[in-house]
């Protein structure tokens, strides 16, 4: 057995572990391996230790690995920010653009997910934290969410895409403890906008990551994007 195959089965037992002792079933935290930067021979090994999830930042180099896996079944989802001129690509080969941050970039997948009959659905991002690096909807003044939920409601709109949850990404610290506040708050305003907008389902909170995914799964989570803990260091 290889290191990825073993990483890989470590991590699935301990968000079995975790979400056990949460009072969760295993079944309802879903992996989402992410394979940004790695190669396509490791991400084949992954794959074959039985990863069907896989996450990618970069459409260019997302569509040399899809391409090279062909048929083969597995959720490609887009989880990092998408300039609009690429929405095209997005919609014609992911399953899921986890990573819907502006209404602009909603119109494009809306617009393209129409000419190519498909039903996108989407996560939308939200930056709980207020760093200017990240990006998302500005969420993270819980005064402000009435705004956010007007704002929203242009693209709740859209026929052409399904919008399932949310998806967040904390700061990073060494301790994963600090972490948790931003967890509780995208929980929180899954919760506030299930009563803004009660006909379209929240129910997936995308949060969590290799240094803070038991934090995340306590307060949640719904998806975990883990990559280095399981696809090694970034080359």
């Amino acid at each position: 057995m290889g290191q990825i195959e073993k990483n890989y089965r470590n991590i699935l037992a301990r968000i079995g572990a975790v979400a056990t002792a949460a009072g969760r079933e295993p079944s309802s935290v879903k992996l989402v391996v992410v394979t940004k930067s790695h190669p396509v021979d490791a991400v084949r090994e992954v794959v074959a230790a039985g990863a069907h999830c896989l996450g990618e930042n970069y459409v260019e180099e997302a569509l040399e690995k899809i391409n090279a896996f062909g048929d083969q079944e597995i959720e490609w989802r887009m989880i990092g920010h998408v300039q609009s001129r690429k929405a095209r690509l997005v919609v014609e080969n992911f399953a899921w653009c986890d990573s819907l941050d502006s209404l602009k970039l909603a119109k494009r997948l809306d617009r393209f997910a129409a000419e190519t009959g498909v039903r996108l659905p989407v996560l939308l991002e939200c930056n709980v934290s207020g760093e200017e690096s990240k990006s998302g909807f500005t969420a993270w003044d819980e005064n402000g969410w009435q705004a956010l939920a007007d704002e929203l409601s242009a693209v709740v709109e859209l026929p052409n895409l399904r919008i399932a949850g949310l998806m967040t990404m904390p700061p990073f610290f060494d301790e994963p403890e600090r972490a948790r506040p931003y967890f509780r708050r995208l929980r929180r305003l899954q919760g506030f906008l299930s009563k803004c907008f009660p006909d379209n389902d929240w129910k997936e909170l995308s949060m969590g990551m290799s240094g803070d995914y038991e934090a995340a799964i306590q307060e949640g989570a719904t998806l975990v994007r883990i990559g280095t803990a399981i696809m090694g260091p970034r080359n």
